[in-house]
């Protein structure tokens, strides 16, 4: 059951098929991945003397080392803690200490601050010349491990405080990959899939069934989206496939130079990281056709919850926007369910949070059983997001439980609003978050980015949500912003929002 075996297998069917590129360029065939992979996995155990389910940290920005070294961790039988080089040090350094890794590997840029951070670890620079010396031992054989055995310590995004380590074992990754496989599209080698986005996340992740297939795993030269160059990489490659955030999926379709490319190559856009609203489906079907599958997963079932195919995307959108705007149907071997506060199920349309199993799903959190006991009750992942499924069993998210606004003893979701404000032709991004009113408990205040800086009449916004939704789901405040605070995975932190707006008193007569 050992995640190591697909590169191993992939090593000796794709020998020679590329299998990391920089651009157009090759830089690693499977034969040398697998090759350098093994060598690796050997100093981990010999040299560096770590022992079966140690952990080892990867502050690694999107470079060609990671898929190696992730793998070669796999191969000795450790367990990773892939960490977002966009985090703050402190950040980073609170995941070394939590999870006791005993190694971390970090990109040029992150390893001054980690061996500062961290000062008690032992932290190699990855393509260093030390790194060198490791990768070029010779190689073992991977290590026996369970399904069971751990594989991934998945921090949580910290959107309301301190990140909790979901840890996955090698069974539910297992089960990720091969429903990709089975949900999204049968790969080979002739596929390829570009990482525009942190390979510590979803696009890490999902390189797990590219490796399998002996897929390209394709990094851009520049180290992050680059329209210029994203457009000559689909140029050349066929049977391409790129994960995006929704705020991503919208610059593309309005970038000319992406317009300009050859979007027949295109095989599949995975969308996920946040919700994306019907609208910037459209447009997406507009630019690149039927090729936009939307995803629901969470930290503690990784990218494997439900989903919006490409085939129901396409169908949906010649109907009702909150169809088009769901997050789709189970994926194949997972149970969803809708739940009362009792952990009830609820009717077919009705609210509640929703509860998720299978095998992908999480063994807990790292050092946190009281935690663990909490959101697995009753042998159900507890997801801490609220929504509702229709009769086709279609999921439609409304909110996070904690972001639930309650005003005058009336329940508001704030993507219901977000997704009227975001149809607004002037409105690039929107966040919807409840502030304190003496009068109702709270009210709803949209914290707002305007498009290519426009100026926005707030009364047009108030136009635009009286024709669609009751008066007191309005919003009685507008705040423009010049962008929204993000955590590393793309997530808006509704947290700092709340800190930040939720003092300010309401204006009267809103």
């Amino acid at each position: 059951m050992n995640l190591a075996q697909l590169l191993v297998s992939a090593a000796r069917s794709f020998h020679h098929r590329p299998a990391v590129s920089i651009g157009a360029k090759m830089l690693f065939d499977y034969s040398t991945l697998g090759r350098r992979s093994a060598g690796l996995a050997a100093s981990l155990k010999g040299r560096l003397a770590l022992g079966r389910g140690d952990r080892v940290a990867l502050a690694m920005s999107n470079c060609p080392e990671y898929l190696e070294t992730l793998f070669a961790c796999w191969h000795a039988g450790l367990a990773v803690v892939p960490m977002n080089a966009r985090l703050h040090a402190g950040e980073l350094a609170f995941m070394v200490e939590d999870s006791n890794a005993s190694v971390v590997f970090a990109t040029e840029a992150l390893a001054h601050r980690m061996a500062c951070a961290c000062p008690r670890k032992h932290v190699i620079v990855a393509g260093s010349e030390d790194y060198a010396k490791l990768v070029a031992a010779g190689g073992i054989a991977a290590e026996p491990v369970g399904r069971d055995d751990l594989a991934w310590i998945f921090y949580t995004s910290g959107t309301t405080g301190k990140p909790k380590g979901a840890m996955l074992s090698h069974g539910n990754l297992m089960a990720m990959a091969i429903r990709y496989l089975a949900d999204v599209d049968m790969l080979s080698d002739e596929h390829a899939l570009l990482h525009l986005a942190a390979t510590s996340h979803a696009s890490g992740l999902f390189a797990l069934s590219h490796v399998a297939k002996g897929s390209n795993n394709i990094l851009p030269e520049s180290g992050g989206y680059d329209a210029e160059e994203v457009a000559r990489i689909i140029d050349a490659t066929p049977n391409l496939t790129f994960f995006v955030p929704p705020t991503l999926l919208r610059r593309m379709t309005t970038d000319v130079d992406i317009k300009g490319a050859q979007l027949s190559n295109i095989l599949t856009i995975l969308v996920g990281a946040a919700p994306v609203s019907a609208g910037d489906l459209r447009a997406g079907l507009a630019t690149f056709g039927p090729k936009i599958w939307n995803g629901y997963g969470q930290g503690e079932s990784p990218c494997t919850i439900t989903a919006m195919s490409k085939r129901m995307i396409a169908a949906a959108s010649i109907g009702d926007d909150e169809r088009l705007a769901s997050v789709g149907i189970e994926r194949t071997g997972m149970e969803v369910r809708i739940a009362d506060a009792d952990d009830n199920p609820v009717g077919s349309g009705e609210i509640g949070e929703v509860l998720v199993r299978g095998e992908t799903v999480m063994s807990g959190y790292w050092n946190r059983p009281q935690d663990s006991a909490q959101t697995l009750r009753g042998g159900w992942l507890h997801t801490g997001d609220l929504g509702r499924m229709d009769h086709g069993g279609y999921l439609m998210l409304l909110d996070r439980k904690k972001d639930l606004i309650i005003s005058g003893g009336m329940n508001i979701y704030a993507r219901e609003i977000e997704d009227i404000l975001l149809t607004h032709p002037g409105v690039a991004e929107a966040a919807v978050i409840g502030v304190p009113d003496a009068e109702w408990g709270e009210s709803v205040a949209a914290i707002l980015v305007a498009a290519n800086g426009e100026l926005i009449d707030p009364k047009s916004l108030d136009r635009l949500c009286l024709e669609t939704i009751a008066r007191y789901k309005r919003p009685k405040r507008y705040e423009f912003v010049a962008e929204l605070p993000k955590n590393a995975a793309g997530k808006v932190l509704k947290r700092e929002l709340r800190d930040t707006y939720g003092a300010a008193p309401i204006p009267t007569g809103g």
